[in-house]
Parts: C-alpha cells; sequence; structure tokens
C-alpha cells in the first residue's frame, strides 16, 4: 500500500474496525516516512463472469441502476434500492463463492424485487427472462397471483384457507 502522500511503500496500521455490516474492515495507517494518518477499506473480491466471458468485480451500483430503471414511476424510495442491492450482495456473497454467474446475479435480484413491488418485478423480470410474447407475461401474473394468495393465507388463516384439524370453525 502506498503512501497517498508521499508514495512510500511502508506504513504501519494503527486501527482495524469492522465496516459496512460485516462485509469490509476498515484500517487506520500510518505512514513510516511522512507519519500522515491515512484510512484504507478492505473487503474480499467478487467478482461476476459475464455471458462473453469477461470477468468483472461485483458493482452494487449496477444492481441499483438495473433496479432503478424497473422502478421507475413505482413507489419505492432510493433506500428501499438500497436495502435491495445490500440483500442481494448478502445473497450472493453467502454462497462462499470467489466468482459468480451474471445469471446468477439477476436471478438473485428478482426475489427482493419481488417482496419490494410486483410491478416492479414483472418489469424487470421481461427483460431479464427475455419475454417474448403476452403468454410470458400471463404466466408470471398467474405465479405471483397464486404465490400472493399462498402467503396470504399462511399471514391469515381465517381468510378462506380450510381448516387444518377438520370440520367447521368452532367446533
Amino acid at each position: 500500500m502506498h503512501c497517498p502522500f508521499c508514495r512510500h511503500t511502508d506504513s504501519r496500521v494503527v486501527d482495524s474496525r469492522v465496516a459496512d455490516d460485516g462485509t469490509a474492515i476498515r484500517r487506520r495507517r500510518q505512514c513510516q516516512e511522512c507519519n500522515r494518518r491515512f484510512t484504507t477499506v478492505e473487503t474480499a473480491s467478487l467478482s461476476v463472469v459475464k455471458r462473453s466471458g469477461v470477468t468483472e468485480p461485483f458493482s452494487r451500483g449496477k444492481v441499483l441502476v438495473g433496479v432503478r430503471k424497473a422502478c421507475q414511476g413505482r413507489p419505492v424510495s432510493e433506500d428501499d434500492l438500497a436495502r435491495l442491492a445490500q440483500r442481494v450482495e448478502e445473497d450472493i456473497r453467502s454462497q462462499g463463492s470467489a466468482e459468480i454467474d451474471a445469471h446468477e446475479v439477476g436471478m438473485a435480484i428478482l426475489g427482493p424485487l419481488r417482496d419490494l413491488d410486483e410491478i416492479a418485478y414483472l418489469r424487470f423480470a421481461s427483460v431479464y427472462q427475455a419475454f417474448d410474447n403476452l403468454e410470458d407475461f400471463e404466466s408470471a401474473i398467474t405465479l405471483l397471483r397464486a404465490e400472493r394468495e399462498v402467503s396470504d393465507r399462511e399471514r391469515d388463516p381465517a381468510s378462506g384457507a380450510p381448516p387444518e384439524h377438520g370440520g367447521m370453525p368452532g367446533n
């Protein structure tokens, strides 16, 4: 690590702290030549392998750009988008691989985006999964409706789900 002030190559670590919810380490360093202090941030590298075979570093910013387009005109805040991008990165990093396929990044986006806004999800999925016709949209909408019905029944069993122990309610 070169000192940003004098370009000397030797520095010592004065302090280390966990940063960014445990995904990085912030180190306070002091140059051995000029004695000035500077901060570095250390993260585990995560690379994305694109369809072309090119590898590039994972970018939370790229996730934000893609999701922001899908959420345009929707009641979704920048904080919501930031949380979604963080969740996607955490999910990807939890897989424990240093390299991930670009397709897997897109798949990791779909679940949190569906939870955030169904219309934005459909927009993103239509591009990401290359919907070709109305039937593709209809299938996606049918699946969303079925998942919502299951979720609603799990949250409120009295909403029309059959009784779990048979018989009529109250018996």
